[in-house]
């Protein structure tokens, strides 16, 4: 998905030809023991619930609390728990990245239902999403047959100041697009060959679905003004576009900045990187990054075993925020310097295959 604090270089210039070929890619994926990928690869409901309950009693949490506080606390009290739910609110698209693929509860309509709960409240077409990122796991950073991430990536990080602290035009930047593929407008190269003007019938259901959330917002909206309760539509209806998403950014973009594109391991062009159990659980364990392209049916909550088990294979893992993006500052002032340089990560020698179980 399109981020706005990012700046990507224009693809290149035969998209149309070599999207259309689709040439497929042999990955490199490190040799498991059969019996370990059977368990990685198992789903479970309780798990599952862990995580999706989880993290939707943390949103409904500070949501609370900040509507407590509206109307029993200070005006600093209520502007610092709105603060702490855009923090959280702003994961919500990695929510629907992990429920669209399907993996997080056994049950499937389980994932069904919760990806459209956290794709309506983050304003997300999980659609149109969904459509992009199958074509991103299949085609890593090989442009332009994946152009939800081309590289090289210029962070601006002002840019961050204001939309990872406060900055209300990102509202509309952020759900503009809703409003324009709700009157059937797709447009952009990467919108245009996931849904082409030759294929209607596949613009029906992004369509109608971003018809249902400006239905659904719009009633919120409503309601809320007809009850005094202005302070709902600030959180429910305007949430982590225009606030609170630092911790987000710095937890998102490191996943390939920096990296080498058209390269055919995931270990090159993908970046994993530790974090403490709070902020990994609010990120959905996204922090693993080499482990999910790798192996993408594995659930979210199984990552770390997997990543224990092919670490003898991974490049150095950076250690926490502060580590990785000290990692990354270094490869963008050497990008600064030399436009053509990216960084390959060094990759030790081969092994044999483990005896770890999962």
């Amino acid at each position: 998905m399109e981020n706005p604090i990012l700046q990507q270089e224009p693809p290149l210039k035969d998209f149309t030809e070599s999207v259309r070929k689709n040439v497929a890619i042999t990955w490199y994926r490190t040799k498991l023991p059969s019996e370990a990928v059977k368990s990685l690869h198992a789903k479970s409901d309780l798990k599952g619930a862990i995580q999706t309950l989880g993290y939707l009693a943390i949103l409904a949490g500070t949501c609370g609390a900040a509507w407590y506080s509206f109307h029993h606390w200070p005006w600093w009290a209520t502007a610092s728990l709105v603060f702490v739910y855009g923090m959280v609110s702003a994961f919500l698209i990695n929510a629907v990245h992990e429920l669209g693929h399907g993996t997080v509860f056994r049950t499937k309509w389980l994932n069904t239902f919760f990806c459209h709960v956290f794709a309506f409240f983050g304003w997300i077409n999980h659609e149109t999403f969904q459509s992009s990122h199958i074509r991103h796991h299949r085609y890593t950073l090989h442009p332009p047959d994946d152009l939800e991430v081309v590289l090289p990536v210029k962070l601006v990080f002002w840019h961050v100041l204001k939309t990872g602290i406060f900055y209300p035009l990102h509202i509309w930047l952020w759900i503009k697009p809703t409003f324009r593929i709700a009157l059937g407008k797709f447009e952009g190269e990467w919108e245009l060959t996931l849904y082409p003007e030759s294929d209607p019938e596949s613009r029906k259901v992004p369509v109608r679905w971003a018809r249902c959330m400006i239905l659904g917002h719009a009633l919120i909206l409503a309601a809320s003004i007809a009850t005094g309760q202005w302070i709902l539509p600030i959180m429910l209806t305007f949430g982590h576009q225009c606030y609170g998403g630092w911790l987000f950014f710095l937890c998102n973009n490191t996943q390939h900045v920096g990296l080498k594109d058209n390269v055919s391991d995931f270990r090159l062009c993908c970046r994993t990187f530790t974090l403490n159990p709070v902020v990994r659980f609010l990120y959905w364990q996204m922090n693993y990054h080499i482990e999910h392209h790798m192996y993408a049916a594995v659930p979210c909550y199984n990552l770390g075993k997997l990543h224990k088990m092919i670490r003898h294979e991974l490049p150095p893992t950076p250690q926490g925020l502060v580590g990785v993006w000290r990692e990354i500052n270094a490869i963008l002032k050497k990008q600064e310097a030399d436009p053509t340089y990216q960084h390959e990560a060094t990759l030790p020698a081969p092994t044999r295959l483990p005896s770890v179980t999962a």
